[in-house]
């Protein structure tokens, strides 16, 4: 009888709490698609400091297990901050749970520590695209709902042992055949085992994995194994105020992936890869989860350095749509300013996708689709299916940028061309090689494109990021 009742007596305290919880709103009535608002989970004023539950700053393993324990007590509590004091604190893996904030307090640096070791047992992730078993990713949390990360403190892992994993050895190349062969056939993902021998498949700094109401908020970044942040089959997500640095292999700023529903603002990206980035999966296991990335909105974001300052793909099988980036800048160097990227395997589609009132120093291509990007796949790898991307009403409406080796370049599949592009109030200071290349396209409209100056004998693009471009 007394555990009856003390069953009852909690859950009646987990629902009263829950009554309690209020959200705001956060609009985009800008957005060229209807966006209903966000209603973003306000958390509860009860504070669960880390230090309350064994923290110490030089103990990761004893940090991560108050981690652990804050976590529970804060969800069991009915939700809340999971606080990380002043000062530095080395950890591994933290993993959420409902309703929790974990809220880095000003003048607070989270360390997590470069062992291995502590991000095991392996979880359900992905690598590039595809579901795996893996390392856990340093933040982690899997189909949680009202859960974020806020508060003006860094996040700074040790980088020194996943640094020596930036290559792509014979083993990490084989990891990736059976992988990709795995996905190809139907493999189960728990059957997917990529932590054991020598994948060398690093983990995500952060990763929301089938999460519902994410909010990121206020803090900074400083370096990542992988991709930056990871917003994977995630329902709700505002994204604001971040400063993001992170120079090393695959280094993505952010990765929105078969997620609905995000607004991402007013935040900073300097990066070794793509700086925002939409993707839904790769190939056989996109078109199993079935799962488009739609209604997007990134605005009065600055990108510093990256491959792009918006990239789509080249992780797009399960289809985006209704993405919307607008008064946005690049402040120094990209590859490209926008750019869609797919291939024959990948099938999908890109559709009503639209950057408007953005600015930019220098690039390599202001504008541009290219429809066989393979990367090192296209040789290591075979084409078990192949599957054309449809790609559709792409428009880039008022955009100056002060030099670019070429305006644009659409490279597409003749077996089913890319149609309806709009370059509108496009301006260029100086362009160095060419002023456009394109295949396989229709009804591409230009419409005030202009350049101050021409020199195809120009100085050729360069980028002092790490990753190579492509």
């Amino acid at each position: 009888m007394f555990y009856k009742r003390s069953l009852l007596l909690a859950a009646l305290c987990f629902l009263f709490a829950g009554l309690g919880a209020s959200a705001h709103e956060v609009s985009a009535d800008e957005a060229p698609f209807p966006f209903e608002p966000l209603q973003m989970f306000d958390f509860p004023a009860r504070d669960f400091p880390i230090t309350r539950y064994g923290a110490r700053k030089d103990d990761p393993k004893a940090t991560m297990k108050a981690f652990e324990k804050a976590m529970q007590a804060c969800n069991k509590a009915g939700g809340g901050r999971v606080v990380v004091p002043q000062g530095e604190w080395v950890t591994g893996t933290i993993h959420f749970k409902d309703s929790c904030l974990l809220y880095l307090s000003e003048g607070s640096t989270l360390v997590f520590e470069d062992d291995p070791s502590l991000y095991l047992p392996a979880v359900h992730t992905s690598w590039e695209g595809t579901e795996c078993m893996n390392y856990s990713p340093l933040i982690y949390a899997f189909g949680c709902k009202n859960v974020g990360i806020a508060g003006s403190g860094t996040i700074a892992p040790k980088m020194d042992f996943w640094r020596t994993w930036f290559a792509r050895p014979e083993e990490h190349i084989q990891a990736t055949r059976q992988l990709y062969a795995m996905c190809s056939t139907g493999v189960a993902v728990e059957h997917r085992r990529m932590e054991e021998g020598k994948a060398n498949m690093r983990p995500h700094l952060i990763q929301f994995n089938r999460c519902t109401n994410v909010t990121l908020d206020g803090f900074k970044i400083r370096e990542s194994p992988f991709w930056t942040i990871h917003l994977y089959l995630c329902k709700d997500a505002w994204v604001h105020g971040l400063d993001v640095y992170a120079h090393g292999h695959n280094n993505d700023g952010i990765d929105i992936e078969m997620t609905s529903r995000a607004v991402v603002e007013d935040c900073v990206f300097d990066q070794g890869d793509d700086a925002v980035v939409l993707k839904s999966g790769r190939n056989q296991d996109a078109w199993r989860l079935a799962t488009p990335t739609e209604d997007i909105v990134i605005r009065r974001c600055t990108v510093v350095q990256g491959h792009c300052l918006m990239g789509i793909g080249s992780e797009m099988a399960g289809g985006v749509r209704r993405v919307y980036m607008h008064d946005c800048h690049l402040s120094d160097a990209a590859y490209r300013l926008f750019y869609l990227k797919t291939n024959h395997r990948r099938g999908g589609f890109i559709e009503d996708i639209c950057m408007e009132n953005v600015t930019g120093k220098s690039v390599r291509t202001v504008f541009e689709i290219d429809t066989d990007v393979l990367y090192q796949w296209r040789d290591i790898v075979p084409t078990f299916e192949t599957a054309i991307t449809r790609i559709r009403n792409i428009s880039l409406i008022g955009a100056d940028c002060e030099q670019a080796d070429a305006v644009y370049r659409i490279n597409g599949d003749s077996r089913d061309p890319v149609q309806g592009v709009l370059l509108k109030d496009v301006h260029i200071g100086k362009v160095n090689k060419y002023i456009n290349e394109s295949t396989n396209c229709r009804n591409v409209v230009t419409d005030n494109v202009v350049w101050d100056s021409f020199d195809a004998s120009g100085t050729e693009f360069l980028l002092n990021g790490f990753a190579p471009g492509i």
